[in-house]
């Protein structure tokens, strides 16, 4: 305890010096967002961050949405002002300059301390999206397809098994369907089998993965201290890393052996996965020069797949899970749809046909986006239009909002896809029918997939939207044709915490700080 009290205290005073320091500059900061609205100052030390964190429903930022508009300013770290926005003019301008808008150096060194030193972090881009296009394109999906249909049998048999005993049970499905979408991304990535589901079988590789992703925090909001804490405390953290990248290194080798022995003809033990594939396309004589990949872009690739693959499916799936609990209705009618369909393994293009299903998928990605929010750092100094003008504390209407190089932006995604004045005033309900008719007004977002922003847009946009959807239809049409969902504790029992992580995870009152979601699954009849 002495150890942990003294590192927890030089990381403070470490963070409290660099941010000192930086006083000056940050009050200079202070002055590109003082004419923006927003809620009075809370505390030199935390601003208004904890009350970030700690929001349930009704989200904080909904409730300074209302009272300030699409941009405002609230308190930060160290006395600091950020601005947070959600307007669509902001957000296109953004993307389209990538340049002058760039992930905090917190985060990218956050990033390379758990992925690797890889230089993919910093210059993929336009190339990485360029080589990934044939390893997410449809044809790929459709063949993944099949793996999706194993693995969410082999995760039924374990739940059939449990509830056998009493015919019901009480299980929490966060574990069970992190340690799925696991051995998916293992498979389809890699053709590495993980076994995470099968707990007697597990590796080097799955236990390194764990570490890091299921016991460190790295997605806490406490990114600054933890990223200052010295070398002694991070040391499990790059233990871990160091594993992923060995092993990241070893697939490589193999892959591109195999590659080179069969002239590039087959791509590999599993024909198509990811790596072989992005492999392949980077060997293609007619890809130039600039948009081939280094070795270790391609190998930085392995842990970003891993981290995607892993979190974003889960996590939604969670969610949804969770709506159907809590809307019978809407799960009997899914349930009829799916039942519907005469094999028990429909093919991509058959489970794309089926309306309702589609709908509730979006439904969840739109209502439920595993990231929240997304921060950049203005590398130089900008103006920026807005689509909705605010009113400063003088009274003056401002169209434009200049910014300044230093500036901290956040932009609250989840409110975007939650927006009254794009999606119509039932924007924050639960509703999978809406996507018989969209608003014309949300085709101004510009998100990469369906006209929201839950994977992004631009040239940094999520590649995996059509597997994560794919994968979230195939565990679904498997779960829903063999249990029933209801929720396993008082409806008000249950809470989000939106802002407490980079993702967002169900918990309850009496677990705040740990991700749960406990359900009763009945098997149904005749299964």
């Amino acid at each position: 305890m002495r150890f942990v009290s003294k590192v927890v205290a030089i990381a403070v005073a470490s963070v409290v010096a660099y941010y000192l320091l930086r006083s000056v500059r940050r009050f200079l900061l202070r002055r590109s967002s003082s004419t923006l609205r927003g809620p009075l100052d809370s505390g030199w030390l935390f601003g208004h961050q904890k009350e970030i964190w700690s929001s349930v429903k009704p989200n904080i930022m909904d409730i300074w949405h209302d009272m300030y508009g699409h941009t405002f300013a609230a308190g930060g770290f160290f006395g600091t002002r950020r601005i947070y926005s959600m307007d669509i003019k902001v957000i296109q301008h953004i993307m389209r300059n990538d340049d002058i808008y760039v992930k905090p150096p917190v985060m990218r060194n956050l990033l390379n301390m758990i992925l690797g030193e890889g230089e993919a972090q910093h210059r993929l881009q336009d190339a990485s999206n360029h080589s990934q296009n044939p390893a997410f394109g449809p044809s790929q999906i459709r063949e993944f397809t099949k793996t999706f249909f194993e693995k969410s049998f082999e995760l039924r048999e374990i739940w059939k098994a449990q509830i056998m005993v009493n015919g019901f049970g009480q299980i929490d499905p966060v574990d069970w369907l992190s340690k799925v979408t696991t051995d998916i991304i293992g498979l389809t990535g890699f053709n590495y089998h993980l076994n995470a589901l099968n707990d007697g079988q597990t590796n080097e590789l799955n236990e390194a993965f764990k570490t890091m992703f299921h016991s460190s925090g790295w997605d806490s909001v406490w990114l600054p201290l933890i990223a200052a804490l010295p070398q002694a405390v991070q040391r499990v953290i790059r233990a871990a890393s160091d594993c992923i990248q060995r092993s990241c290194k070893e697939m490589l080798m193999e892959s591109k052996a195999h590659l080179a022995a069969t002239d590039g003809k087959e791509y590999g033990w599993n024909p198509g996965d990811l790596l072989s594939l992005l492999l392949k396309s980077n060997m293609r004589s007619d890809t130039p020069a600039n948009e081939r990949m280094s070795d270790a872009d391609v190998m930085a690739q392995v842990p970003t797949f891993l981290i995607a693959g892993h979190d974003t499916t889960s996590l939604a799936t969670n969610w949804a899970l969770l709506e159907l609990s809590l809307h019978q209705d809407i799960q009997a009618k899914l349930r009829e749809e799916l039942s519907s369909v005469q094999s028990a393994t429909p093919s991509m293009d058959e489970l794309n046909g089926l309306p309702f299903l589609d709908g509730f998928v979006r439904e969840t990605l739109r209502l439920h986006s595993p990231i929240t929010t997304l921060n950049r750092v203005v590398t130089h100094d900008d103006i920026i239009p807005l689509a909705h003008p605010f009113t400063d504390s003088d009274g003056t209407v401002h169209d434009k909002l200049p910014v300044r190089k230093g500036q901290l932006l956040h932009l609250t995604l989840h409110q975007i896809n939650t927006d009254k004045s794009l999606w119509g005033p039932y924007a924050g309900e639960f509703r999978p029918d809406r996507w018989v008719k969209l608003p014309e007004s949300v085709r101004a977002i510009p998100g990469i997939w369906s006209n929201m922003l839950t994977f992004w847009g631009g040239s940094h946009g999520c590649m995996g939207w059509r597997f994560t959807s794919i994968e979230m239809k195939v565990f679904l049409f498997v779960l829903l044709r063999s249990f029933h969902f209801e929720v396993g504790v008082p409806k008000d029992e249950l809470m989000v915490l939106k802002m407490a992580s980079i993702w967002q995870r169900p918990s309850l009152k009496s677990k705040p700080m740990q991700t749960k979601l406990p359900l009763i699954i009945n098997l149904l009849q005749g299964d």
